[in-house]
């Protein structure tokens, strides 16, 4: 028995019709006869009344059409539940975190996990959050490391995921001070017309989160965006270069307000407080994983 044979049955129990199944399944309508009847005379048995029109399916051929359906439904599982059997057996953890984490956060958060479970080989992607929530929704990662914010609902702030925060963080908007020590681009009290932001792209997790919570405020500016970019790092340097205000997490710039190299652009009032959230698929399955996700949450019981 050909498994093709089960899914040209299916295509033609739901639409009563071999032309239109033959074409659903990309099939002559000689052809998708033929196999239909390969079928009846493998199973022993009519499917199909073929003198009604629609065709119908004989008792034996609704009998058939339930268990085909399983079988389809079955194999079609089957790479997906084989990833997991392989998964269940691995050591090796995959973490998928934003750029700014992975430079700040990830590895003093990494260094307090090895003080209490064995972690092994660690795969990190650093990548903008888009596509960190792309790769926990195609499988490739246990867990995706972000910033978050009760106004920006993200891919991964659905019933398919789970989420703990495990520390906490801060955007502030900051500028090059002048000699005065005063900021070289000021929300406040603007020097010229217009203020230079320097803004994040759509698929950032911080430009998110700025356009969810200051999206009104923003409005309200005389400000034009004079340059954009996927990385807090990156934004980093052309605010230390003078080019305008922008919005860094406290864990990336704190040395340099400590030096004086950036300084405060604007009051509280501009400044966001920001969770970091640590996702995981519901359906977890790797030990190493699933050893971790219980030591972050032990203490949330």
């Amino acid at each position: 028995m050909n498994f093709t044979w089960l899914e040209d049955f299916l295509a033609l129990a739901a639409t009563g019709n071999f032309s239109r199944a033959a074409d659903q399944r990309h099939s002559s309508q000689p052809a998708f006869s033929r196999r239909i009847r390969a079928l009846e005379e493998w199973i022993g048995v009519p499917l199909v009344d073929r003198s009604t029109q629609p065709a119908r399916l004989t008792d034996a051929g609704e009998w058939l059409r339930t268990v085909a359906e399983d079988l389809v439904s079955r194999a079609a599982r089957l790479p997906g539940d084989a990833r997991q059997v392989a998964e269940a057996g691995s050591v090796t953890l995959r973490i998928a975190s934003t750029h700014a984490l992975s430079f700040t956060f990830l590895p003093r958060w990494l260094l307090g996990l090895e003080s209490t479970s064995k972690l092994g080989p660690v795969e990190l992607t650093s990548d903008v959050l888009e596509r960190c929530e792309a790769q926990m929704q195609q499988g490739q990662v246990h867990f995706v490391l972000a910033h978050a914010h009760p106004k920006m609902r993200g891919a991964l702030d659905s019933n398919e995921y789970l989420w703990t925060k495990i520390g906490s963080d801060q955007l502030v908007a900051v500028s090059k001070p002048r000699p005065d020590r005063q900021p070289l681009h000021d929300l406040e009290t603007p020097a010229a017309a217009t203020i230079a932001i320097l803004a994040y792209t759509e698929e950032s997790g911080l430009g998110r989160i700025i356009r969810s919570v200051l999206a009104q405020r923003l409005e309200h500016l005389p400000a034009q965006v004079a340059f954009t970019a996927h990385l807090a790092s990156v934004l980093r340097s052309m605010a230390l270069d003078g080019r305008g205000v922008t919005w860094l997490p406290r864990s990336l710039i704190q040395d340099d307000l400590e030096a004086g190299r950036l300084v405060v652009a604007g009051t509280d009032l501009w400044h966001i407080d920001l969770d970091i959230h640590l996702y995981r698929a519901r359906g977890l399955v790797n030990r190493t994983a699933t050893s971790i996700w219980d030591s972050v949450t032990a203490d949330k019981d």
